[in-house]
């Protein structure tokens, strides 16, 4: 045990003489080859960004106008333009159905019938009870032009003619609140009453009986963020599409909403669209479309190029080789560009890579080719579209 403790002893001693010998020696040479390693790294990305001169390697591109559609993209709701539940007024059994599940029906037309046998008798009593009152009015207004009769007998005879007049009118509106009759012309949805059933008219219950819905014009209820309320025009056209399908609808806003929805901080909006062919079903959720305005003459700069600051922003543009900062009053954005409202011009040309590199005044050189639109940005024969999504209708 002890042996092997010296052995181990005297191999760390000699380790640690070689060491301190050779330690002058290695050392310059260790030094060398560290600092060759830490230039090789940052040489290369300099030469990579760095062009001819020391100057920084950017691309740009040339401002030119193009046209600008500034459209709004929101959530939607289909309603119909009338659209009821169909219930009774007064409970009762029912004896008659006249419509067919899905059918269409027209203004006025009977649908269904409570039994009313005990409001018919009451109708007739009051009926003879009127006629016996007219006869003794009108024997009492002889009477009264000879002399035989005082005018008070003919006054409360008179008024026993009104009160049974009155009585007739009330039973006859006891019994049209039986019938139920279509409010308007429309398409009868599917019925939950059969002939026979017993339906509740209560404060605490309501029997259901069906709906009905008028859907040869469809209103389009949307809503869009408060700052376009006074841009939004009735009579303006509006385009959508309905889930399950691709084609594209057309309609018309005819009506706003005249206050701000204060939990959502939007406006609500309504249009109408035909529906000649029934394809459209109310309560469908609808992709809605709208142009606010259209510019002809729009100067777009990429979205990356654009630096936000506390109070303006900035863009840099290349002027005689250099990097000039220009601070930018911006409108619409788009999906990869912003239209920019004051501080540049057509022809500039705007820096869009290496911007967290650039200061102004430095120099800069324009990666081949010279200026080159950004990726993905429209011609200028094509309109840029702004699509801003708004909160969903409720």
């Amino acid at each position: 045990m002890k042996l092997a403790l010296k052995r181990t002893l005297w191999s760390v001693v000699v380790v640690a003489a070689l060491a301190a010998v050779a330690a002058p020696k290695l050392l310059p040479w260790l030094k060398s080859a560290r600092t060759q390693t830490v230039a090789g790294a940052t040489a290369a990305p300099r030469s990579a960004t760095k062009g001819g001169g020391g100057a920084l390697r950017v691309t740009t591109v040339t401002l030119e106008p193009q046209g600008l559609a500034e459209t709004i993209v929101a959530t939607g709701t289909l309603r119909a333009e009338e659209g009821i539940e169909l219930q009774a007024e007064v409970s009762g059994k029912v004896i008659a159905i006249n419509f067919s599940e899905g059918s269409r029906v027209r203004k006025g037309d009977l649908l269904l019938k409570i039994n009313d046998a005990d409001l018919r008798a009451t109708l007739a009593r009051a009926t003879f009870r009127k006629q016996l009152a007219e006869l003794k009015e009108k024997r009492l207004a002889l009477l009264l032009r000879d002399g035989g009769a005082k005018q008070e007998d003919y006054d409360t005879a008179m008024n026993e003619v009104h009160v049974q007049q009155a009585e007739m009118a009330l039973v006859e509106a006891q019994i049209a609140k039986t019938e139920i009759r279509a409010p308007f012309d429309g398409v009868i949805g599917l019925r939950f009453v059969s002939e026979g059933s017993f339906i509740l008219a209560t404060s605490n219950a309501t029997t259901r009986i069906a709906t009905l819905q008028a859907v040869d014009n469809l209103k389009v209820d949307f809503s869009v963020p408060e700052k376009y309320a006074g841009r939004i025009r009735v009579g303006s056209p509006v385009r959508f599409t309905v889930a399950g399908g691709d084609h594209e609808f057309t309609g018309e806003i005819y009506a706003l909403e005249p206050r701000i929805d204060i939990a959502t901080r939007t406006v609500l909006i309504r249009a109408l669209c035909p529906n000649p062919q029934g394809r459209l079903l109310p309560g469908a959720f609808a992709n809605v479309e709208f142009t606010l305005a259209t510019l002809e003459n729009a100067l777009l700069v990429p979205s990356i190029a654009v630096i936000p600051g506390l109070s303006e922003k900035n863009v840099y543009i290349v002027v005689d080789g250099k990097a000039v900062r220009r601070p930018v009053q911006t409108g619409t954005r788009t999906e990869t560009s912003v239209h920019v409202l004051s501080g540049l011009k057509a022809g500039d040309r705007v820096i869009t890579s290496g911007i967290q590199q650039l200061r102004a005044g430095l120099a800069v050189s324009v990666a081949s080719p010279a200026d080159r639109a950004s990726p993905g940005a429209p011609s200028a024969a094509e309109p840029k579209v702004r699509r801003e999504k708004s909160a969903p209708s409720q």
